[in-house]
């Protein structure tokens, strides 16, 4: 059977169980037990519904065993009341009872440090070995609003069952739960629909992966906001993001962890071990997920992906009442890298006999005191912006105006909205002001994306744009013929590799070096300085000298035979008082490099997420401001260029103060063959070349040191 399949069967008895059986009942009024029982009842759960305790007795008429093993056989569901300490005999009770899955609230497991993360392992091993499901530990619990179906220790005012009107909703998973209910309650408090809440926690053993999975198949639901404060089993959770994607369905991610504060604090609460949050947030980019860095923005764009499942690629489209905000919303738009076009001339003249000649048709589109008479002319120049090719999404931003006027305006926005599919969100300002309830039932009958602060509306576009930006570039290399896989790559030994050895991978991965070769005795470096030409540079070689120049290994502008002879023996000189230890594969002799614009390009791979490429401007460019752009290893060569003129110094690429453009396709094209040889070459850990010298349109790039680092 399909894994997939399996997998959501599995699920079934945790989320929508036939029989459920509660395990460490306390029949005491406000315990949790009799919270999780009244929860069930109170959503009309009509399955088997079994009760364990220590102490016996009948609650509601249901008795109360005092043994797991009491139970009858195949019971679907196991929720877990009980301390830590004797959660593993329970699940080896409960498996020996044929229990399908189980929810485990208790803590003090991984996140309490080795000897927890040992035993909620061990408690794991148990359940998988018995065919158990296990939800947890360290959870709280879950809400099926599909089925209407919940577990939670906390009493609740339940939320509603899906009705099949609602349309597809959001499913919400969190390793979090107190944040999984945040983001689900402001969500809900918008109408918008909410399938499931998960709150994972611990992961022992149902995690992102199989929630995701689930998901993929799961018919009420089309988008899922996560937040994750570690990502597990990488591998499975990356397939599951392209099951998710091939089923048409989109996927928003909250993970903090970019600040070193973040991953201590992330890992304190989970037992998780943070990584490389860079390296995360581009892979799961690559696979079609839509990162965002707040709670307002992870509810913000889980709305608009649900009501908009397409995402724009073009420039904001903005229609207002107020020229102040047109100018606030410029200047609030640069940093958030989306732009706001002109009006196309097509768009211009259907406009123009429409309104006065003191409101000119552009964009944005004050429409000032005319909103009040004319409420019409919001719904046409929506038409308008909707119709413009350059323009990707849309933002009406009107003040609070008398509570009649507000449904006005609102369904003249609607009549421009019908038939037209580009993301928009409609913003009565004056967020400190309760909305008129019809306007609130209008916005939630119709699916509209109701904000009530022009800010918060620009944030959540800026980012929809950029992740519809993101997913175009993707889209294009799959549309491109595939690049030619590298082929000839010399063997590398493990370690450090000294520079010469890191020039040979580079040229023959077609990248160009100077002009030089390795010498082993003063008369070979004559040799080599007579083939290519004076000045030459000398440089000390071995694989332990990562630092050359701090131990005197590098000699620069060494202009006849003389000079490089003097300066074969004082390089050595300087070597031996560095460390007389260190033996030389020899000196690397090359010709001086002409001036140009220095660069900086480099790799990692992260031991989870794959490699990482970076590119950036040398010296204090990347040192002191680091001012880089972090690519994946197979980002379209297109791409490349756009991250490149994203560097804070990219005025220094485009030609500044007289000095002519550099090579920019070139440099686009250096990015693209590290991430190829990363690629092509998983043994490889690291490569960094710095300085990578640009020169002027045509006349390429100059990798003049080489730092690789094998495995």
């Amino acid at each position: 059977m399909d894994a997939q399949v399996t997998l959501t069967d599995d699920l079934q008895p945790l989320v929508a169980p036939r029989s459920v059986a509660i395990i460490g009942l306390s029949t005491k009024p406000g315990s949790a037990g009799m919270v999780v029982l009244q929860n069930l009842m109170t959503a009309g759960y009509g399955g088997g519904l079994h009760l364990v305790g220590r102490s016996g007795g009948v609650v509601e008429g249901r008795p109360v065993r005092t043994s797991v093993a009491e139970l009858p056989e195949g019971v679907d569901l196991a929720i877990l009341l009980l301390p830590s300490d004797v959660v593993l005999d329970t699940v080896k009770a409960c498996v020996a009872r044929g229990v399908r899955a189980g929810v485990c609230f208790a803590s003090g497991f991984a996140e309490m440090g080795d000897e927890g993360r040992a035993r909620q392992q061990e408690i794991a091993d148990t359940a998988r070995a018995g065919g158990m499901r296990l939800l947890g530990p360290n959870t709280i619990g879950f809400f099926n609003n599909v089925d209407g179906f919940h577990v939670s220790m906390v009493k609740l005012t339940l939320p509603p069952r899906l009705r099949p009107e609602d349309g597809p909703a959001v499913a919400v998973v969190a390793q979090s739960g107190g944040i999984g209910v945040h983001v689900s309650a402001a969500l809900q408090s918008r109408g918008v629909p909410v399938s499931y809440v998960l709150a994972t926690g611990n992961e022992a053993q149902i995690g992102l992966a199989e929630v995701l999975r689930f998901l993929a198949r799961d018919p009420a639901t089309s988008t899922a906001v996560i937040y994750a404060e570690q990502i597990r089993s990488v591998p499975a959770v990356l397939q599951a993001l392209a099951d998710m994607r091939a089923a048409g369905k989109r996927v928003v991610l909250l993970h903090p962890g970019r600040s070193e504060l973040a991953q201590q604090a992330t890992s304190s609460h989970t037992g998780a071990l943070a990584g490389n949050h860079a390296a995360m947030r581009l892979a799961v980019e690559r696979a079609g997920v839509l990162v965002v860095d707040s709670l307002e923005e992870a509810s913000d764009l889980g709305e608009l992906m649900l009501r908009f499942p397409v995402p724009p690629v073009g420039g904001l489209g903005l229609i207002t009442a107020s020229g102040a905000l047109c100018g606030i919303a410029l200047d609030y738009l640069e940093p958030l890298e989306l732009a706001m076009p002109p009006m196309s001339p097509a768009q211009v003249e259907s406009l123009r006999e429409q309104l006065p000649v003191y409101t000119p048709p552009r964009n944005p589109l004050d429409l000032g005191t005319l909103v009040d008479p004319r409420p019409d002319l919001i719904g046409l120049g929506v038409i308008a912006q909707q119709e413009d090719p350059a323009i990707g999404s849309l933002l009406v931003s009107l003040p609070m105006p008398s509570p009649q006027l507000a449904s006005v305006w609102l369904d003249s926005f609607l009549q421009g909205m019908q038939g037209r599919s580009k993301p928009a969100i409609f913003v009565m300002q004056n967020e400190g002001v309760p909305l008129p309830a019809e306007v609130q039932q209008m916005a939630v009958r119709s699916g509209t994306v109701l904000m009530r602060s022009p800010e918060r509306a620009l944030r959540a576009l800026a980012r929809f744009a950029r992740h519809g930006r993101l997913q175009a570039e993707w889209q294009a290399k799959s549309d491109a013929a595939a690049a030619p896989a590298l082929a000839g790559l010399p063997a590398l030994p493990s370690g450090t590799l000294p520079e010469w050895q890191g020039k040979e991978l580079l040229r023959a991965a077609g990248l160009a070096t100077p002009a030089g070769a390795l010498a082993t005795t003063p008369g070979d470096a004559v040799a080599v300085a007579a083939r290519i030409g004076y000045p030459v540079v000398i440089k000390a070689q071995a694989g332990r000298l990562a630092h050359k120049t701090e131990a005197g290994g590098v000699l620069l502008n060494l202009a006849d035979e003389a000079a490089l002879r003097a300066g074969w023996q004082q390089l050595l000189d300087n070597i031996r008082r560095h460390d007389a230890s260190l033996v030389l594969d020899g000196v690397l002799v090359e010709a001086m490099g002409e001036r140009g614009v220095e660069l900086v390009i480099g790799a990692v791979r992260d031991p989870q997420w794959g490699p990482v490429v970076m590119a950036g401007l040398g010296g204090i460019w990347v040192e002191a401001l680091g001012d880089v752009q972090l690519m994946c290893a197979d980002l379209p060569l297109p791409a490349i260029v756009s991250r490149l003129l994203a560097l804070k110094g990219a005025k220094l690429l485009q030609g500044f103060r007289g000095a002519p453009p550099v090579d920019l396709q070139a440099v686009a094209q250096a990015v693209a063959t590290v991430g190829a040889l990363m690629t092509a070459r998983p043994d490889i850990t690291e490569i960094d070349i710095n300085p990578l010298v640009a020169y002027g349109e045509g006349r390429g790039v100059l990798a003049l040191d080489a730092l690789v680092v094998v495995r």
